[in-house]
């Protein structure tokens, strides 16, 4: 078992290092999943301004040393998480036209540090009529003609919480470029798209963000429009992550010797809710065991979780689910939970492999 970058784009970069070790706990900067739309801009953090603008008393440009001086520092540790993770499996059902076919790949934990949304909001004065916070990035996505920074919204209420934050470090060192230098927002316990990379402004307003990625992309609808079967504008913009259980190692299709097999893996409760229990089977989920679970520094991150089988020797199809402390559960089958662009698959976890 190796743990090599998985690159599925170049330009813009989509990459993730699998699979995660043992011991990555905190995923390191340079093996953390990266999903981007557009190529990674250069940006100058002397020169860098954060605009914070709408349904605000006052309207602000703070300047790097501006925001993270005038502001308390906070820090959050806290797993990021593609929409697409395993997409792939969809594909057994049918072609996903457009989209990254990404396995359990794109899925890493990191320590962020930075200043709290809430802080910054406080601080410009919120509207009365405000009911939700966009970002808007500083890459330049072309779509159909037109080229627009990445962007997306969160509730109000969700913005005003602690664990949000506008983050200019990753594990201790200033953002790389890829992961949003200078500053990114960092939605803890959302999908991915809404913590948004080198943001440039933030706007506060009655309505969810127009953006392309929060109207066209990122929504989960079941139904195919005949049209344009990548149209998802009738379904609903995504917003907090599934609960989920993965499993690392082996992988799909490894060859592991016959006897005693350590699997092990992650997983996250809802929107960052306890789980409850994690199980583990041999044989696709017709006996099922409990997995034992590592205890977890944060509740915004994933937690750990391994067991052992006797595996004999010939074909084994291993699976593993979670329920959590809201009642939520995994679905059996990978096709209930089937939509247009491939979304929030939550279904079993199922790998294949061979003992020899």
């Amino acid at each position: 078992m190796t743990n090599d970058p998985k690159r599925l784009a170049h330009d813009p970069l989509n990459s993730a290092t699998w699979p995660v070790p043992a011991d990555h706990f905190l995923t390191p900067a340079g093996s953390f999943f990266t999903r981007s739309h557009a190529p990674t801009p250069r940006i100058d953090r002397d020169t860098w301004r954060l605009e914070v603008t709408g349904l605000v008393d006052r309207t602000a440009s703070f300047t790097f040393e501006e925001l993270v001086g005038s502001f308390p520092r906070h820090e959050v540790t806290a797993t990021m998480v593609c929409a697409g993770l395993r997409r792939d499996e969809f594909l057994s059902i049918g072609p996903l036209p457009g989209e990254l076919p990404w396995g359990p790949e794109p899925a890493s934990n990191g320590h962020w540090a930075g200043v709290r949304l809430r802080d910054v909001l406080q601080r410009v004065g919120v509207g009365s009529s405000a009911k939700y916070v966009e970002f808007i990035g500083l890459d330049r996505v072309e779509r159909h003609g037109d080229i627009f920074g990445f962007g997306g919204s969160i509730d109000l209420e969700k913005a005003l919480r602690s664990e949000v934050l506008l983050a200019s470090e990753l594990n201790g060192e200033p953002l790389p470029p890829d992961h949003g230098f200078p500053l990114r927002s960092v939605v803890p316990g959302w999908i991915g798209a809404r913590s948004v990379k080198w943001l440039g402004r933030i706007v506060l307003s009655e309505e969810p963000s127009r953006n392309y990625f929060q109207t066209k992309a990122y929504r989960f609808q079941r139904t195919t429009n005949p049209n344009d079967i990548r149209d998802v504008t009738s379904g609903f913009a995504l917003c907090e992550l599934p609960l989920n259980a993965v499993i690392l190692a082996p992988t799909r299709d490894e060859v592991v010797p016959a006897g005693p097999v350590a699997v092990r893996g992650w997983a996250m409760g809802s929107a960052g809710r306890q789980l409850k229990s994690i199980e583990v089977s041999p044989n696709a989920g017709r006996d099922w065991h409990p997995a034992r679970i590592a205890a977890a520094p944060s509740e915004w991150s994933w937690t750990f979780w391994d067991a052992e089988f006797d595996l004999a020797p010939g074909p084994h199809i291993l699976a593993a689910r979670a329920s959590d402390c809201s009642g939520a559960t995994q679905q059996a089958a990978v096709g209930d939970m089937w939509n247009v662009k491939g979304y929030s698959n939550n279904a079993w976890h199922h790998i294949p492999v061979r003992a020899e």
